[in-house]
């Protein structure tokens, strides 16, 4: 898919044993003889997929990128998002998603159990096999250097530009190029120094900085060289101009996700499924969206809606935060909801007659007040003001994150069908104090005759799996803005902050 030729020039690799190259006393100082640290990494866990299958949920790790895991527009994107969420669906499993803010620690986070694969566009290398195993590769990139073009190079000739760029990987003797320690591009830019006799000055980074972000500091001037897979290198490109990522410095890679050694039902399942997404469009598409789309990536990079970068959930933040603070509530819980409702978009109308950014339906909106739901900031005061009213309901419910849940069932299937369930769930010996596994199981029953004929049963018929997903599907996406957004000027009022006690 990501196949690229290798340039035609001389291969550095020949033309480095022809050449000798003497280091100065300053490189000899800073020279790699030893390579890369040999990190040493905890034994993996026995956990494989029928225990993940035991559990019901897939746990993934990746890192939190412009490419692989961001929010944008209160949408959870990313390309290891995307194509984790049709894994999760192939295997017929929930999914969540860990974070690894330091990517040094993907493989002691695998084999310690926090996830049961690595999602991330990793190089199969022979130092990473000896303590993971490695899925089928899903791409073949490179690795090119990022170097700033020089200073007017839009007022200068094609021919002049190329002058002062490297091109040939022979004149990163002496240069200082950042990388993180434990990455594949030490370990390319080590191996390069030994083939060329003499030393490239590989400046370590931390972990926690993610190849975009380095990327960034060459743009920006705080570094000169870096190295980056090409494909990552040529979207950037496109965002910051000033960047060149014309120069290869390795032949062409096999990238693939992670799991442990413990792991090899999983792997055979995961490679079954990226077999079958090879044949479709879908998976090269998801591939383009992110890594060939110019216009849209730029786009969200300058978007204040980007959560890297902007920090916003929506246009309404400021709004959803004072009417979670009447609530209670965190407001990235009411946001959630919102989009559930709307998608931020507040001249919605459902087929209903159900209308704004709370859909709300005018008979109830009459009920509460006279407002105009059209409005963003009346939609969400009208909303918070019904459910404040449904939060009454429950005030028998002990615990403050339950009686959340059953407000936010009420919201969409209305009081009596969730009244029904709770007496349901009594009946059978559930407690109905408790929305998750117990009032939540109930509902769905609703949908079957032999239930909602049930003598406790007074509302009748109920899609049960409505409410049921509204929920879950609402805290799901609320987990996500809870890790994603990170404001400390758009919190909750800090009374108000914990869902729970």
């Amino acid at each position: 898919m990501l196949r690229r030729p290798f340039p035609r020039y001389l291969s550095y690799v020949s033309l480095a044993l022809l050449v000798a190259c003497a280091s100065s006393d300053d490189e000899a100082q800073r020279t790699h003889d030893d390579g890369p640290d040999e990190v040493v990494y905890s034994p993996p866990v026995a956990v494989d997929l029928p225990e993940i299958r035991k559990r019901g949920k897939l746990v993934a790790i990746t890192s939190y990128s412009p490419t692989s895991y961001f929010l944008y527009r209160g949408e959870p994107m990313g390309y290891e998002y995307e194509l984790l969420e049709r894994l999760a669906d192939y295997l017929d499993l929930d999914l969540e998603i860990r974070i690894a803010y330091n990517l040094d620690n993907f493989i002691e986070m695998l084999n310690t159990g926090e996830g049961d694969l690595v999602a991330h566009s990793l190089s199969i290398t022979k130092p990473r096999k000896k303590h993971v195993d490695f899925t089928d590769h899903y791409s073949v990139t490179r690795q090119v250097l990022v170097q700033r073009k020089p200073e007017g190079w839009r007022q200068m000739k094609r021919h002049e530009i190329e002058k002062v760029l490297i091109r040939d990987p022979l004149d990163l003797i002496g240069k200082e190029v950042h990388v993180r320690k434990n990455s594949a591009y030490y370990r390319r830019l080590y191996n390069l120094s030994q083939e060329m006799g003499g030393d490239v000055l590989i400046e370590p980074i931390e972990g926690n900085l993610e190849t975009n972000e380095i990327i960034r500091k060459v743009a920006e001037g705080e570094i000169d060289y870096t190295v980056a897979d090409e494909s990552l290198a040529k979207i950037n490109a496109t965002y910051y101009q000033d960047l060149d990522v014309g120069t290869a410095v390795s032949f062409p890679q096999r990238q693939a996700w992670m799991v442990r050694k413990t792991s090899p039902q999983l792997r055979k399942a995961v490679n079954a499924w990226l077999a079958e997404e090879k044949k479709g469009v879908d998976f090269y598409a998801i591939y383009n969206k992110y890594y060939k789309n110019r216009k849209r990536f730029r786009r969200r990079v300058n978007s204040e809606y980007f959560s890297l970068t902007g920090g916003k959930i929506s246009a309404y933040d400021d709004l959803i935060q004072r009417g979670a603070g009447q609530l209670g509530w965190d407001w990235k819980l009411l946001a959630s909801q919102i989009y559930q409702e709307s998608h931020f978009d507040p001249s919605s109308t459902s087929w209903a007659g159900a209308t704004g950014l709370m859909q709300l339906m005018p008979s109830t909106a009459q009920e509460l007040g006279d407002y105009d739901l059209t409005h963003p900031g009346e939609s969400i005061e009208a909303g918070v003001t019904y459910l404040k009213k449904l939060a009454k309901l429950y005030e028998d419910v002990p615990d403050s994150l339950e009686r959340i849940k059953f407000v936010l069932a009420t919201y969409n299937a209305g009081p009596g069908h969730v009244s029904d369930a709770r007496r349901l769930a009594e009946k059978l010996g559930k407690d109905p104090n408790v929305w998750t596994g117990n009032v939540a199981d109930c509902i769905l029953l609703k949908a079957q005759k032999k239930h909602y004929s049930d003598p406790v049963v007074k509302h009748g018929y109920c899609r049960g799996e409505e409410p049921h997903n509204y929920v879950e599907d609402i805290f799901k996406r609320y987990q996500i803005y809870d890790d994603l957004i990170r404001q400390e000027n758009a919190a909750a009022p800090e009374e108000a902050v914990a869902l729970g006690e």
